[in-house]
């Protein structure tokens, strides 16, 4: 019988026993965080990680423990990527079809967060285009180095609860910003972009799944102030206590990683396929906009899922299959 895993379960708990020697994972995001975390458990575990980040600099340094906790002949290497940038998102995809190197897993761990308004390279909303956009154009480059049974797993957010996708204004153009609005929509966005890449590319047997990993504090929330952290901790316990639910309580890093690992090497396919999870479980649907469990309706929808990848395809001025 499986084992059952929950919201405090960890990376190793979620892995024990489990041999991921000869895979090959990229991982993007893995200079701080839930990244380096979900880097030091594959490698651990055997896997070959490639990490993606801004900064090649800070990862070397971030990921000294990955490389030196690496076993079955796991490791890490590094390539440069900046998801705001796409000539960066292109170079990298680029290089990566060069080397050749098929991949079993790829991780769409990195973004930003509640950031104030600014613009990618490209002109895009900075969320929007650096927490989707860029994976966007990233993985959909590099899908035919997707071995069939591999799987994609995008890292979204309970915070997508905040708002669904805005096609007519992906960039707040005509919208006053708000920053968790724009986080609330690059998130939904992760979501669809799993659901439909996965529809896309189920019949080569190749899955993706979105995840939440929990409320974590890591280098994500390098905007919110003190104050602002503990106004949002208020509004989100004042939501639960009204639903009856318990008070929202931050995971550790090994705690926030573990939804990923567990979607990207535990989990079925089938299982988790075109779905979104969280606690190292597939999340339900959850219609009421206040509580912060579950998934909502709209980002599961594939109807919805289909029009925000002809709109990505249309600001980035690239078509995939």
């Amino acid at each position: 019988m499986a084992k059952a895993f929950g919201a405090t379960s960890t990376t190793d708990e979620v892995l024990e026993g489990v041999r991921l020697s000869g895979k090959r994972v990229l991982v993007t995001g893995v200079s701080a965080g839930l990244g380096v975390e979900t880097a030091r458990a594959l490698a651990a575990h055997g896997a070959e990680v490639v990490g993606a980040a801004r900064d090649l600099a800070k990862a070397k340094a971030a990921t000294v423990e990955v490389r030196a906790g690496a076993a079955n002949g796991g490791g890490l290497e590094l390539v440069e990527l900046d998801l705001a940038t796409l000539a960066s998102v292109r170079a990298c995809a680029d290089a990566l079809i060069a080397d050749g190197g098929q991949f079993d897993l790829i991780i769409a761990n990195a973004g930003v967060m509640a950031c104030p308004f600014g613009k990618t390279a490209d002109g895009f909303e900075t969320q929007f285009g650096t927490n989707h956009l860029g994976h966007f154009v990233l993985v959909n480059r590099i899908a035919g180095l997707m071995k069939p049974g591999s799987r994609l797993v995008n890292l979204s957010s309970a915070g997508h609860r905040f708002s669904d996708v805005d096609l007519d204004d992906p960039n707040f153009d005509r919208t006053s910003y708000d920053p968790w609005i724009g986080y609330g929509r690059s998130k939904t966005a992760n979501v669809l972009f799993a659901v439909e890449f996965d529809r896309r590319h189920k019949a080569s047997g190749i899955s993706a799944a979105a995840v939440h990993p929990g409320g974590i504090q890591t280098e994500l929330s390098r905007h919110l102030t003190p104050e602002m952290t503990q106004a949002l901790i208020g509004r989100i316990n004042a939501a639960h206590r009204a639903a009856g639910e318990p008070d929202f309580r931050f995971k550790t890093i090994p705690q926030g990683a573990a939804t990923t690992v567990w979607a990207a090497a535990v989990a079925e396919a089938n299982e988790v396929g075109g779905r979104y999870c969280e606690d190292c479980h597939v999340a339900e649907i959850e219609p009421d906009p206040v509580k912060r469990t579950g998934v909502k309706p709209y980002a599961l929808d594939p109807e919805r899922a289909k029009a925000l990848w002809a709109k990505s395809e249309e600001m980035i001025g690239e078509r995939f299959p």
